[in-house]
């Protein structure tokens, strides 16, 4: 069984549940599951789990369950984790804290997209499936909103530094998701009868003294004005001294980092600036989007006339060359793993060399006297490469590595200089991109 690769997938927004409650320890482990799993099987409309995995994987079902939790079993705990085959992705995992420990169950849920809750009857039944879980395992918190929206939110620390964050755990109405549940710790805080009055789509009672609270029909929609007006007035009206002003403002300003922004990127970097924003997190995305909207790269400066190139100053021009094939040779060697493409010395292959030192951060994880003595001559010598087979270039060979230029219809070009100014920083593979130059050289060949 190959199941979809939550994090392998281009990262995108989903809905992120986290679940603790609370669980007998007299019963057998099976029963006192028993509730958990039928809810999930009843309510988990098009996105139930498949999978079980414990130490290996095997196909949902309860003996699958049993296996999995009796394999993970370590001291107090033991954990399974739970996933899908096929689209919408999952990544669901069960912790189950056991006796002498206060026995407690810690569910998360990721369901990728978020789009996928659009549909109303599909939010009703997950909070049906949550409101099941609350009457039965009691919580101090339970919360099911959009992860990109509770990353912009400060969740789960919300301005405060970890230990703080550990020890009072949610100890307030820090922020009102789109699904809530507040245990009764909470709900006295609040006030029972402020809670109940919350203006909300859905406010409940749980047997257990939990109060279930959901803003808005539908998951995916959180984001409209709407639906951002409905979340505020529920939390001010929990939080009387806030002012619902900025709180709203708070909101809209989230919404409008998330929304949509069109790519309208420099030509010559479109391909390399795609795949950086698809590495972005998703709740960043669309502001980098904006700022690579409004970025423009440098013009290189790395080239001379070709009535002022520097004449060759070595005895063997011909053994020079071959030096700069070595040189180009040691990248193919150091990238070839992860870059296929550069045995074909092509501007694809540039752009792929980009993409790749920027995603290592090379010019950081790597020790400044290796980058200097390896790393930027081979990127040099190969850039070289790449000017003369695709654009008919010349090696003018020069004694000094930083000197030697690659002539291209009425320019030189200095591929080792751009190689320096290339590895100063992870900003600079893009100020400096070995893709913009390649670019420039073919425009101006003519």
């Amino acid at each position: 069984m190959k199941v979809l690769e939550f994090y392998g997938l281009k990262e995108e927004d989903h809905l992120w549940l986290t679940f603790k409650g609370a669980f007998g320890s007299q019963a057998a482990l099976e029963s006192e599951l028993e509730p958990f799993l039928q809810a999930l099987e009843e309510h988990a409309d098009g996105w139930m789990p498949d999978v079980a995995e414990g130490k290996r994987q095997r196909k949902y079902a309860r003996a699958a369950i049993w296996k999995a939790l009796k394999e993970g079993h370590d001291g107090d705990s033991t954990a399974l984790g739970l996933y899908r085959t096929e689209w919408p992705a999952l990544d669901m995992s069960l912790w189950l804290w056991l006796p002498p420990r206060h026995p407690e169950l810690d569910i998360i849920i990721k369901v990728k997209p978020l789009s996928f809750f659009t549909e109303a009857e599909r939010c009703h039944h997950f909070v049906e499936m949550v409101r099941a879980w609350a009457s039965r395992y009691p919580v101090s918190h339970a919360a099911a909103h959009s992860a990109d929206d509770a990353e912009l939110a400060g969740s789960p620390r919300f301005g405060r530094d970890m230990q703080t964050s550990i020890r009072d755990g949610f100890d307030k109405i820090y922020e009102v998701c789109w699904l809530n549940v507040f245990g009764p710790k909470l709900v006295e805080t609040v006030g029972r009868e402020r809670m109940l009055s919350t203006p909300a789509w859905r406010v409940e009672e749980l047997p257990n003294g939990c109060v279930l609270l959901v803003t808005w029909p539908t998951a995916a929609d959180f984001a409209s004005d709407e639906a951002r007006l409905a979340q505020a007035r529920a939390h001010v009206h929990l939080r009387p001294d806030l002012d619902f002003d900025t709180v709203l403002r708070t909101l809209l300003e989230r919404s409008a980092t998330l929304a949509p922004v069109e790519p309208r990127f420099h030509p010559d970097m479109a391909p390399l600036l795609s795949r950086v924003v698809d590495r972005t997190a998703s709740h960043a995305r669309q502001r980098r989007i904006a700022e690579f909207n409004a970025w423009q790269p440098p013009e290189p400066e790395e080239w001379l006339p070709a009535d002022a190139a520097l004449p060759s100053d070595v005895n063997d021009p011909e053994r020079a060359r071959e030096h700069y094939d070595t040189l180009a040779e040691h990248l193919v060697a150091l990238l070839h793993t992860d870059v296929p493409s550069v045995f074909e010395a092509t501007p694809e292959s540039l752009t792929d060399a980009d993409f790749y030192f920027w995603r290592e951060e090379f010019p950081t994880s790597r020790l400044r006297e290796a980058i200097d003595a390896h790393a930027v001559p081979a990127i040099g010598a190969y850039l070289g490469e790449v000017l003369v087979r695709n654009l008919g270039g010349k090696w003018i060979p020069r004694q000094k590595l930083e000197e030697a230029q690659v002539l291209v219809g009425h320019r030189v070009w200095l591929p080792f200089v751009r190689a320096r100014h290339y590895m100063r920083s992870r900003q600079s593979l893009l100020d400096y991109s070995l893709t913009q130059l390649y670019r420039v050289a073919e425009r101006h060949r003519g």
